[in-house]
């Protein structure tokens, strides 16, 4: 299958420019934008009921429907803005010692390596970053060769579940059930994965998993999620003290009363997850993943052979991004050339002394677009 549903009118996008970066802050459709501006709206009328009174209830509501859709409990799973603030919350609240180990890979997210970085340099931990080379192996090399970089001071392992560069998923679950058999944290940054794969985060084995909203499950800007095994929840300081420690009205939950209430802010983003799977399910988003993995298949093939470049994985090690080298020296300015001149918006970085293009296939593209970026990398190049 070479297209997807047409679903491009039902999205707030610029019609004049060619969208292929979903991957870096999604993009909202509008009856999911109509109900984050309803609950806007609410927040306005009454500010003293709807945050003093009906918030808990609110929130629960909409936690309820996230657990269900990412497959774990209610209590188990609570709201954040996005995965970097759940990160630095979980981060600071390891009590990490000199010596103490982090096992990660070359591939993480920029903003967690700069987290993880500053961590160590105020408690003397150390980063154990092993490298994941390109093509990427099978399933078991890449479990052993992330495992390999284990000691008797690994404290914590984490992983990107699809990662944000080179847009690869990873054998996570095969490297939770590890830690867990050693007695390692395992902490998982989910980021791209809410709504571009299926979870089960009560059967992925992961201690600690944070996914965004905002990207691949179009909820609006600044919903993203936590979620923590019941049994690490005790662990985990509130990044901000606020009315939920030392609750006067406990939720039952002691995890949800220290994490979700952190002084006054706007909640719609949280409360229109809800809208956001929905609109998901009405138009059946098993079949749009699928087509959209088909399309993003097709054009990698394509965008590859006219460069002259290698695949970087299998087709199943990859859902709705790919990622491709580029024969420039130069990426950021490519990059402006190509939105300048193609109107084309599409991230191309420098990644491990390589320059990289990741070309996001959502429900609004058309091979149209595919076939412009092709015309453009053939005039530029």
């Amino acid at each position: 299958m070479d297209s997807v549903p047409d679903l491009r009118s039902s999205f707030l996008l610029d019609p004049n420019v060619i969208y292929l970066n979903h991957g870096s802050f999604g993009a909202c459709p509008q009856p999911v934008f109509d109900a984050y501006q309803m609950w806007q709206r609410q927040l306005e009328r009454e500010p003293v009921q709807f945050l003093g009174v009906q918030a808990p209830r609110l929130l629960r509501t909409a936690r309820e429907a996230l657990a269900v859709h990412v497959g774990c409990r209610a209590d188990d799973v609570v709201f954040f803005p996005n995965p970097t603030t759940a990160i630095n919350m979980v981060a600071r609240s390891l009590n990490l010692q000199p010596g103490d180990e982090i096992l990660t890979t070359d591939h993480e997210y920029g903003a967690m390596d700069r987290t993880w970085r500053f961590i160590c340099q105020h408690t003397r931990a150390k980063i154990v970053r092993q490298t994941l080379p390109l093509p990427l192996e099978p399933t078991e090399q890449v479990v052993d060769r992330i495992w390999a970089g284990v000691s008797s001071r690994t404290r914590v392992v984490f992983l990107s579940h699809i990662t944000s560069q080179t847009a690869l998923t990873l054998p996570v679950a095969d490297i939770c059930a590890r830690a867990r058999q050693a007695g390692i944290i395992s902490i998982i940054d989910g980021a791209h994965a809410p709504g571009q794969i299926p979870l089960d985060l009560g059967s992925l084995g992961v201690d600690i998993y944070t996914g965004a909203c905002h990207k691949w499950l179009c909820a609006p800007k600044g919903s993203a999620f936590l979620y923590a095994r019941a049994e690490v929840q005790p662990s985990l300081d509130p990044l901000v003290v606020s009315w939920g420690w030392e609750a006067e009205k406990p939720s039952g939950s002691v995890f949800i009363d220290h994490q979700e209430w952190q002084g006054t802010r706007d909640l719609a983003a949280f409360l229109s997850v809800p809208a956001a799977i929905e609109f998901q399910d009405h138009h059946d988003w098993p079949a749009v993943r699928a087509a959209c993995h088909a399309m993003a298949v097709r054009w990698r093939t394509l965008l590859n052979q006219t460069l002259g470049q290698e695949a970087i994985c299998e087709q199943d090690r990859f859902h709705q991004m790919f990622t491709i080298q580029l024969p420039v020296s130069d990426p950021e300015a490519f990059q402006r050339r190509l939105f300048d001149e193609a109107h084309i918006e599409v991230p191309v970085f420098r990644w491990n002394d390589g320059a990289w293009m990741r070309v996001s296939v959502q429900a609004y593209n058309r091979p149209s677009d595919f076939e412009a970026l092709m015309e453009a990398l053939d005039a530029l190049l």
